[in-house]
Order: C-alpha cells, then structure tokens, then sequence
C-alpha cells in the first residue's frame, strides 16, 4: 500500500480545535490532516518550510530573515524552542531581547508566514547538550530522556512556561502556528500528553503504529 502522508509525518501534533481564547481570539482557522494533504481552512495546504532558529539570529534580522525566506517561496518557517536557552538557572526563566520567542512568531505572522513549532526537550540541532539546561545534571537521581519523576516534573513545569506566552498564538486562536510536534524518537506518546496537558488546550496527536 502506498504511504499516505499520515504515515510520513510521524510523532506530530495537529492544532484542529476551533474555540476561542478569551481575549486572545481573533480570526479563528482550522488546519488538518486529510488522507493525504493539509487543510487549512478544508482548503488544500501545502507547507513549504525552512529552519529559522531565533538563538542563532540577532532579534534585529528577524523580519529581514523572515522576507528572504518569503521571497525564496516559503509559506512557513519552522523552529525548535530551546530548553537551556529560557531556563539557563533552575525556575529563572528568560523571555527577553533574542529569546523572546513569542515576538518571533508575532513577526512571522505579520510577514504572511505560518511556523512549525517544535517544544523540545531534545534539540536536534548542533545545540550544546541537545538544550538540555546543565543544571538537570545537578539534581541527584534525575535522568534526562526518560520517564524518571523529577526530570518530567522539571520539563511541565518548563513547557507551562512556554505554554502560557504561545499557546494564544495557535492558528485556532487567529494566530499562525500551524502544528507543533512533539519530542522526536522518544518516549513521543507520552510526552505529547504534557504537550497537550500544559500547552495546547486543543491538540489532537497523530503518530505512526
């Protein structure tokens, strides 16, 4: 049987709900999975995305970026989300200048693009630690990618974090991030449910069986 697209994007999870946000709501879409294509507002979508990581790029390019990527023939930029970059010290969290990934997503909406958001834990990205904060090393007993208590905890409560500035820029929400995935190749199913729990009150998961 040929693959079908469900059985190529593995571990991912689709924003499909359509309720509002409080004061947040604006202009409300959907966007799903159908047999084999994206619907963005059950019209056909296709994403043609490129990485753009904001820690790699100073806030000022951000749009210049964001309009060469828009002229190459992007609709869409993806990124990871960095753990040890907004948790460098244990419950600091830093949200300010080239970390502010909320504004990041703002100015890709206002340059016409929809972003890809990937929450980590694990960057697959030449990132020092795979952008674990080091201080998880510090704590006795914890273990980084696994289902080990303490590091669970520690990733709720950084991801609730994350949660509360991004969460309102859903494209269900009138804003433009259009699929967030999950931790990739570990333990996917199972984190997906802190995704969903702490970040995305209206997230359907889809993986590969």
């Amino acid at each position: 049987m040929k693959p079908t697209l469900k059985h190529v994007m593995i571990k991912v999870i689709l924003i499909t709900c359509s309720a509002s946000f409080g004061a947040f709501a604006q202009v409300q879409h959907t966007f799903k999975l159908a047999d084999s294509i994206f619907l963005l507002d059950n019209k056909p979508f296709q994403i043609i995305s490129g990485e753009m990581h904001y820690p790699r790029i100073p806030r000022e390019a951000w749009r210049d970026r964001m309009k060469m990527a828009k002229a190459m023939g992007l609709n869409t930029i993806g990124t990871y989300v960095f753990w040890n970059v907004h948790e460098p010290q244990k419950d600091q969290f830093d949200f300010s200048g080239n970390n502010d990934i909320a504004e990041f997503v703002r100015i890709a909406k206002e340059e016409g693009l929809r972003v890809l958001l990937r929450p980590s834990p694990y960057v697959c990205a030449e990132w020092e630690f795979g952008g674990y904060p080091f201080w998880l090393q510090n704590i006795k007993g914890l273990q980084v990618r696994s289902k080990e208590a303490q590091y669970l905890k520690e990733y709720k409560e950084y991801l609730t974090e994350i949660g509360k500035r991004l969460a309102p820029l859903q494209i269900n929400h009138g804003g433009n991030m259009a699929r967030i995935y999950d931790k990739n190749n570990f333990f996917g199913r199972f984190l997906s449910q802190i995704v969903m729990q702490t970040f995305f009150a209206c997230a359907i998961y889809n993986s590969l069986k």
